[in-house]
Parts: structure tokens; sequence; C-alpha cells
């Protein structure tokens, strides 16, 4: 399932291939989110267009809308949404964190209060498993506890057992024909906790394995160790996920750390409050400084957006309230995430991925205000 290709002698940076029931994934690779069966503000033709290889599906949010039924009529996920490259699903362990204040933990899952209607829903391992078997899913992501970074040690104890039972209990669910399983590290910023969990779930030869618990509100720096704690005891022969990850700079950080996927509402969340992402930083383009500004959002980028289109242009359409301003920029900024990923994986080929994270990790500078956009989405 995984071929690893190449690593990088002044990191930990991999190259590798990610066979899939639907095609094969170059990685490191960023996955764009489609949380309800779509990757907000764009269309399956501008996402092939950009490169996009895979992207990521919900299973909580799917589940309570449109509801299994009407995928299962529909054919699956693939037929529903119409996209025919691989979809990895999450199993809805996040919303444990993310949803703290309407559910409730109990030893074989959790319950749910439908943040739509209130309604009572229950969700764990064999649950998970089903909806994700229905969706049909190429990756399907095991059901864990995410519990908040600054979490008692007791707690995080409790939740590292939890995700270890759990993923047993996954492990032992029927798949959709060809679908492949991960499993999640949790575990915080303790070292030995990070390392009980990888242990125990690489016994269990899951077909790859994530790093959860990390983007949850925590200091960088904390994120950081988080990676590197999980890292060691994770096989070079599989794939690591670290979810839920991050601005550019972060995800170069994090590939010379060993990870190979990652996932991140950013590109477009931040779009649609008007800032774009470049090599150099961010941009917030409603700032009246781009007023007569005829350039594109970055200069020598390809995107349709930067193209077709000026900042004084875009600026006027975001002022406005016009839905191009904002789908253009998410144009842009998923355009930029995966081409980083695509340079990316050329240096390392090349064997030039030192100069360039150093390079890159120089001239990126994101403003504080998308800092805090990052964490206020990722939390929910």
């Amino acid at each position: 399932m995984f071929e690893l290709l190449k690593t990088d002698p002044s990191s930990k940076a991999r190259l590798g291939k990610l066979t899939t029931a639907h095609g094969t994934v170059d990685t490191p690779v960023f996955m764009s989110v489609g949380t309800q069966a779509s990757v907000k503000a764009l269309d399956p033709r501008e996402l092939l267009e950009m490169g996009t290889q895979i992207i990521l599906g919900n299973t909580y949010h799917l589940n309570i809308r449109p509801g299994m039924e009407i995928i299962r009529a529909a054919g699956g996920l693939h037929k529903f949404m119409n996209w025919n490259l691989p979809i990895l699903t999450d199993s809805g362990g996040f919303q444990v964190f993310s949803l703290a204040k309407i559910r409730k933990i109990k030893e074989h899952g959790v319950e749910f209060r439908s943040h739509l209607d209130g309604s009572l829903l229950f969700l764990g391992p064999k649950e998970a498993m089903e909806i994700q078997r229905t969706l049909g899913s190429d990756i399907a992501m095991v059901f864990d506890e995410c519990p908040p970074h600054d979490a008692p040690p007791k707690e995080q104890k409790l939740a590292v057992e939890r995700t270890i039972r759990w993923a047993l209990e996954c492990r032992a669910q029927p798949r959709a024909d060809g679908q492949k399983v991960f499993g999640i590290v949790q575990g915080g910023s303790n070292a030995a906790l990070r390392e009980q969990c990888a242990k125990a779930l690489v016994a269990m030869e899951f077909d790859g394995y994530a790093i959860g618990g990390v983007s949850v509100g925590e200091p960088e720096p904390e994120m950081m160790k988080a990676v590197e704690l999980a890292e060691p005891f994770l096989p070079t022969h599989k794939a690591r996920y670290a979810m839920g990850l991050g601005t550019p700079a972060q995800m170069i950080e994090l590939i010379a750390r060993g990870v190979d996927m990652f996932d991140c509402v950013l590109p477009t969340r931040v779009a649609r409050n008007g800032t774009a992402y470049t090599r150099k930083g961010a941009l917030g383009i409603k700032g009246g400084g781009y007023k007569l500004d005829f350039g594109p959002i970055e200069e020598g980028c390809e995107c349709y957006a930067c193209k077709n289109f000026t900042r004084a242009y875009l600026r006027h359409l975001l002022k406005a309230n016009e839905i191009l301003g904002l789908r253009m920029l998410s144009v842009h900024n998923t355009h930029m995430y995966l081409q980083v990923m695509k340079d990316v994986r050329a240096a390392i080929a090349n064997g030039t991925f030192a100069e360039f994270r150093r390079e890159f990790i120089a001239n990126f500078r994101p403003s504080q205000k998308v800092m805090l956009q990052r964490t206020a989405a990722e939390s929910r």
C-alpha cells in the first residue's frame, strides 16, 4: 500500500507512493477537507485542475446529513459527490473533542446530541466503521478519543486506554472492498503515553498511522513535540499522517520530522475571511493598501485566480460580498498548498530539501490574525 521511494539525508523527510482502490497518491501530500462531501467553494473540476490527489470526508457530519440511506442509494460517497480519486474519511473521533458540550463519553463510544436538531445519537468503534464502510472511502480512520491538549494527566491516560481499546474493536470490523484502515496515536505531549499508544497500535498492524491530538489549541512547539514523540515508534514502511495541520511552514517542518500526509481547513476557511496565502506569508486582501494594486495575489503563481484577476479586483469583490471573491481566494490558497507539496516532493527527489526548507521558512511570515483563525477553525 505504501512504498518508500527516498529519504532525505538532512532530515526525516520521505518521498513515497500510497496505493489505494481509487488510485495512487504521491507523498508528501496535502488533502483538501470536504467535510460534507464538498471542498468549500470549489468544484471537482477545479480540484482536479489544481492537481488534487485525495480529499477528506467526515463520518459524523455525513451520517447526520444526508444520512447513510441516501449515500447507500447513491452507490457510495465517490458516486454521490462525483469524485473518482481517493477519499479518506475521519471517524468522528475529533468531534469527541470539538463537540464536548453536547457529548458524553461512555465505555463503548460517545453519546452525542446532534448539532442540527438535538436528537440523540451514539458513535463508537462499530458504528464509525460501519458508516465508513457504507461511505466506501479508500482510507478509513479508527474511532479514537481526542482530549484537549491541557487535559489533566489522568484524563490523557484514560483517553489513550480508550483509544487503544477502540482501535482493537475497529480492527475487527468488516471493511468495504479495498478499504484501508489507519490507527490514530494519542497521548498529548506525554512521551510515555505517546510511546504506549504508538506501540499498541503498531502491534495491531494497521495500514497506516495518524498522529492525533495536535492542532487542538496547543502552542506550536507543543504540536511539534507531540509529533516528535510519536514518530520514532511508527514503522517506516507505513504512511504517517498528522491530522488537522497546518500552515505551509508547519507542514514543511513536519515533513522534516517524518510526516507524509496532512489535511487542513485553513486554505478555504481563511479565504472566506479575505486572507490569501503566499510563499511570503498571509495577505489580508481586504486591506486598503490593495485598492489600486493591479498585480496578482502572488507573482509567478499559475492558479486561475492569479492568471486572471488582480488584487484590486478581488478586494472589490470581497468588500462587495460577491461570492466570486471568496471562491478565487479559495482557488489560490488550495493551489498554493498543493504546489508547495509538489515542490517539496521534487526537492526530496533532487536531494535539495534542506535548502528548500531553509529558504521557505526564512521567507514565510504568517500573521498573528491568521494563526488565531487557524486555531478557531480547527477546533470545530
